[in-house]
């Protein structure tokens, strides 16, 4: 099947499944392969790394959970 002869039949699907369709289509495209994910999280890393080699203070989870209590009041 062809490119022309898929869009002729999508086009003749209701407007909700051509809907559905879109969005799994769009949702593809964003798709992330292993290898990206992995170079996003070594490239996080890294930014944390630099972080704290510049001295950036470092926050326990509790004062962090208490703090966003706070703010939730």
């Amino acid at each position: 099947m062809n490119t022309e002869t898929l869009e002729e039949a999508v086009f003749h699907l209701p407007k909700e499944a051509r809907a559905q369709l879109a969005h799994k289509l769009l949702l593809s495209l964003e798709a992330q392969t292993e290898i990206e994910i992995a170079e996003e999280w070594r490239n996080e890393a890294q930014r944390r790394a630099n972080d704290l080699d510049q001295g950036v203070t470092l926050l326990s989870a509790d004062s962090v959970r208490v703090a966003a209590q706070a703010l939730l009041r």
